[in-house]
């Protein structure tokens, strides 16, 4: 079973003592990062006598109770009685003052991951790093196994002129790394104009076959509101996918990316999925009512999603394929959606965002097959 890097910190002093020492810490974490013993990293660094001095929060905040978009209006963490940083949209100049004010001599980073690119905790991840670079900061991040296995890749890369909070550097998005990993590729590249070389990963122990995990090692730790089972991570690369058009992706129900739909579907969608034979997933037809988000309070037809095989599903080509099946048999109702009025400014549009690029926004304006999209290989890309 393989062994995460806070647990090697907390069993290994002379580890601790090599990668700490008697630093003054900042922490970026949340309360779903934990032990194998379900304590909080930050709970568990100060308990064995870590100087933390700040807490650094992700999308979602530190307790994770905000939805997607949101986080949390938390000063300080009552249980440690740290300050806590919101990073949600703070560029890296904001961080990095807020680096340079508290006087921490080493960030630390220790989030978990689903493999996906366009989840956010890795460019948090990333944003902080390059302000430790411009505060002088050395970071060491805490490595975790990724959860949906470091084996397989799908997906395209993402265009830099794409480039936004919900992917930084150019992996696939189903991308088979660490967060750990990221970080050195990001490094290697130069993501936002970093320059540091004072980055150090403490990496997962026992996890020589990159096997899924803690899917199979132990109990299941949701990591935000709507991942909440590891069938939901499995299928995350390809029905996030689904949060950029008028299908609904769920939320609003108990098992959300693992349910799709919308009140325009009708009884020929479920069939024309099953008759593609996609590998490793059944179909099943649902009607549930979302409690918010999406067609919130409306009777929605749609599919349920059930992994059978996780070794041959592909969730982005299976993303592609509800999406694809969707907008040639309602090309009236289908739709992808806008950027919103009030948005920040960023590149194209939600779905070109998740997707890398603009060419599958512009394959589908055009009807064309997208599910040779995928692109899948079972090559994995290395850092």
């Amino acid at each position: 079973m393989a062994v995460a890097a806070i647990d090697r910190l907390l069993t290994d002093p002379g580890l601790r003592a090599s990668v700490i020492g008697d630093a003054r810490v900042g922490l970026v974490t949340n309360d779903t990062a934990v032990t194998a013993g379900f304590e909080r990293t930050a709970d568990a660094l100060q308990r064995i006598g870590v100087r933390l001095a700040l807490l650094f929060g992700p999308e979602h905040g530190m307790h994770g109770t905000g939805q997607a978009g949101e986080s949390e209006a938390l000063e300080h963490d009552r249980a440690t009685g740290l300050p806590v940083v919101d990073t949600y949209e703070l560029d890296a100049d904001r961080l990095a003052e807020r680096m340079a004010a508290s006087g921490i001599d080493l960030l630390l980073v220790d989030l978990p991951d689903i493999g996906t690119r366009f989840w956010t905790y890795p460019w948090t991840m990333i944003d902080c790093l390059v302000a430790a670079d411009r505060a002088g900061v050395p970071v060491v991040v805490l490595d975790r196994p990724n959860p949906i296995g470091g084996t397989l890749v799908e997906g395209p890369g993402l265009d830099p002129a794409f480039a936004s909070f919900v992917g930084r550097v150019d992996v696939p998005i189903r991308h088979g790394l660490t967060l750990g990993e990221l970080a050195r590729t990001a490094v290697a590249t130069g993501t936002g104009g970093l320059r540091t070389t004072a980055l150090d990963v403490v990496e997962v122990a026992e996890w020589d076959d990159r096997a899924p995990w803690p899917l199979d090692g132990g109990p299941w730790v949701t990591p935000s509101p709507n991942l909440p089972t590891p069938d939901t991570a499995f299928v995350y690369p390809g029905t996030g996918l689904v949060e950029g058009t008028n299908l609904s992706e769920g939320r609003g129900t108990t098992r959300p990316f693992e349910t799709v739909g919308a009140p325009w579907l009708d009884d020929r969608f479920v069939p024309a999925l099953r008759e593609l034979e996609l590998p490793g997933v059944r179909f099943r037809e649902t009607r549930f009512r979302p409690t918010f988000h999406k067609y919130a309070g409306e009777v929605v037809r749609g599919v349920v999603l059930h992994v059978t095989d996780r070794e041959r599903f592909r969730p982005v080509r299976t993303g592609l394929a509800i999406i694809g099946t969707a907008a040639r048999l309602h090309p009236d109702a289908f739709a992808v959606r806008s950027q919103p009025a009030d948005a920040p400014p960023e590149p194209g549009c939600p779905l070109d965002r998740l997707w890398g690029s603009d060419r599958l926004r512009l394959a589908l304006t055009a009807g064309d097959d997208v599910v040779g999209f995928a692109d899948t290989t079972d090559d994995r890309v290395t850092a």
